[in-house]
This record gives structure tokens, C-alpha cells and sequence, in this order.
């Protein structure tokens, strides 16, 4: 037990506990990455399930205007009324595959007297940046709309925005712009209207079913968990091989080592390295 007595030193006490606090954080990364997955595998199950479904009216999913609920994401709901074409807004700073744009933003008067946000697609900036070149109407008069439902947005701190555009889809926020009885939990993404109308804001399309790398990223963090402590016995063993270099045993169990590294035969890259010595 003496030629252990190192080990019991603050020396190696403090490499012990910076062992198991990286060990700790690893884990707690990949933790974080299993729960990414289950997220994103939560949003697969939901577009699976819902994207396609058939459309309900837009009162029968959403009980009361403030209400929605994450498992209907992606739902499609059915919307009959008149657009307000006076009260379009844009979003800003919305890019699409990496090109900065908008999305239009059109509320629908229904015929009970509520007020739901389509968001009937993106355009590209314009000339002037500040806004679209062109933004194509709406159907006029009454119209059938099929949208599919999103989460309202929060407010960004320090994001503003001026006349009919808005920062993000901050439905409290837009219901106070308009003073009319709106939606504030769900919006809809426009999917169908009738009637159509020639042009039309570039339409959103059904997300991808990718989990991404969560599990791989996963795995690594906790293989680097366990190599903390690998790493850790092997720092031990040399050091207890270098402090009882002098022990008998240990000199005995060194010369064994050597005897089995020599009888050990010679692989393609030591067979060039030992070559490449006698020729230097």
C-alpha cells in the first residue's frame, strides 16, 4: 500500500475532482443533447399528425382566442370571412434560404366578428431594402382560407419597427394595433384560398423530418465522460511505475513488459520506423 501512497496526496485529490467536474459537465452536455433530439423528435411526430389532416374550423380547434395548445402545431384550420387588406402588415428580418425578406401578414374578419393573422408568405426585399418592391393583394370580398397554426411569437427586446411593419408576430401587440376581437394564440400559415388569386408571397413548405445530430453529439459527450477517468487511472499507473521504479516486483513486471513488447512481431509501421533508424 505504500508505493499507493501518492495517490492519497492534495496533488492528485485536485486532478480527482477536476476529473469528475469535467465528468459532470460532459454528461450534462450530452443530457442536453438527448433532450434536443426528443424535441426535435417531438416536432416530427407533430407535423406528422398534423400537417395533412383535414381541416377544422378555425372555432372548433381554438376554443377562445387566446387559446392554443404545442400539440396542435401545424394543424390545418378553415377561415371564412373578408381580408382586411387595409390592415396588412410585414414582418421584418425574415430571411429565406439565406436571402432577407418578409412575410405578409393579413388579418381575415370572420363572420362572427373575430379577427385571425394569415400569413400568407415571403417576399424578398426590394430596391430600397426598407420593404418589397411589390406586395401582392389578397382576394377581395368573402374568401375561404386554409391556414396551418404557429405559436404566437414574443417580443424581442430592442426590436422595433415603423408603420405597417412589425418586428415579430407579437399577437398581443398586433390585436392593439387593430382594436378588433383578434386571435392572440395562434396564427396560421396560409396553405389554400378560395378564390385564388394569380400572385401570390412565396408560400411556407412542409418542413423537413430531420432529428439532426443530437444522438452522435450525444454519445461523444459521454465517451468524453468516461475517457476523463480513463485518462485519469492511466496518469496513476505511470506514476506509480516511475515511484517504485527501485521496488524489486516492480523492476521484475517492468522487464516482463519489455520482454513481451520485444516478442511481440514487428507491424508494417515500426518495420519503417526501425529501417528508417539504420539508415540515419
Amino acid at each position: 500500500m505504500n508505493g499507493w501512497r501518492f495517490a492519497f496526496t492534495r496533488r492528485w485529490a485536485g486532478y480527482l475532482a477536476i476529473t469528475i467536474l469535467f465528468a459532470a459537465v460532459s454528461s450534462g452536455l450530452g443530457t442536453w443533447q438527448l433532450a434536443r433530439r426528443a424535441e426535435a423528435r417531438a416536432e416530427i411526430s407533430r407535423v406528422d399528425t398534423n400537417y395533412d389532416a383535414r381541416p377544422v374550423p378555425v372555432a372548433e380547434a381554438l376554443d377562445d382566442l387566446d387559446a392554443f395548445d404545442d400539440s396542435q402545431k401545424w394543424l390545418p384550420v378553415e377561415l371564412n370571412g373578408t381580408y382586411l387588406t387595409d390592415e396588412q402588415m410585414l414582418v421584418r428580418n425574415r430571411p429565406l434560404n439565406m436571402s432577407p425578406g418578409f412575410e405578409v401578414l393579413t388579418p381575415i374578419l370572420m363572420e362572427d366578428g373575430s379577427v385571425f393573422i394569415v400569413d400568407r408568405g415571403w417576399l424578398p426585399t426590394g430596391q430600397e431594402q426598407d420593404a418589397p418592391d411589390d406586395v401582392p393583394a389578397p382576394p377581395e370580398g368573402q374568401v375561404t382560407v386554409v391556414a396551418r397554426l404557429k405559436a404566437a411569437e414574443p417580443s424581442l427586446p430592442g426590436r422595433s419597427a415603423r408603420g405597417n411593419q412589425v418586428a415579430t408576430i407579437n399577437l398581443t401587440d398586433i390585436a392593439g394595433r387593430l382594436d378588433l376581437p383578434v386571435y392572440t394564440g395562434a396564427y396560421g400559415l396560409l396553405a389554400s384560398e378560395d378564390p385564388a388569386v394569380a400572385a401570390t408571397p412565396v408560400l411556407s413548405t412542409r418542413p423537413e423530418r430531420d432529428e439532426g445530430p443530437h444522438l452522435s453529439y450525444a454519445f461523444q459527450w459521454f465517451v468524453f465522460a468516461l475517457l476523463a477517468f480513463v485518462g485519469l487511472g492511466w496518469a496513476v499507473r505511470e506514476e506509480y511505475r516511475s515511484a517504485n521504479a527501485d521496488d524489486p516486483e516492480e523492476r521484475e513486471r517492468a522487464a516482463e513488459r519489455a520482454r513481451r513488447k520485444a516478442a511481440r512481431p514487428l507491424s508494417d509501421a515500426d518495420a519503417e520506423d526501425a529501417l528508417l533508424e539504420r539508415r540515419l
